[in-house]
C-alpha cells in the first residue's frame, strides 16, 4: 500500500513539481531550488518528504547530495493505476458483449 503514501505526499503542488525536476535525471537540492519560487530550505523539506515516501532516492557525492527518482516506487505506483484502466477495459468489454447479444435476440 505504498501508493497510497506516494499519492498523499505527490498531492502537494510544489513537492510534485519538485518530484517532476527529477524526470530529465538526478540533480542536487540547491540545482532544484533554482527552479522554483521558494527557499533552497523549503526544496531541501520536499525531497525529505519524497525520501521518507520512497519516491526517490538520495546518494552523497562530496558535499552534495544527488537527488533521483526511485523507479521502484513508480512501478508500484503504475501498476495500481493500470489496474483501474484493466478493470474498465473489462468491463468496457462486457458491456459490448452484451450489446451484441442484444442484437442478436
Amino acid at each position: 500500500m505504498a501508493y497510497q503514501k506516494a499519492l498523499t505526499v505527490l498531492s502537494d503542488p510544489t513537492r510534485r513539481a519538485v518530484f517532476e525536476g527529477l524526470r530529465d535525471g538526478p540533480a542536487p537540492a540547491g540545482l532544484l531550488a533554482k527552479r522554483f519560487p521558494v527557499s533552497r530550505p523549503a526544496v531541501s523539506q520536499h525531497l525529505k518528504v519524497l525520501r521518507d515516501a520512497g519516491l526517490v532516492d538520495v546518494e552523497r557525492r562530496g558535499t552534495s547530495r544527488i537527488y533521483s527518482i526511485r523507479l521502484d516506487a513508480l512501478r508500484e505506483l503504475r501498476d495500481w493505476i493500470d489496474g483501474f484502466w484493466d478493470d474498465a477495459l473489462l468491463q468496457y468489454k462486457e458491456a459490448l458483449e452484451r450489446d451484441d447479444g442484444h442484437r442478436q435476440n
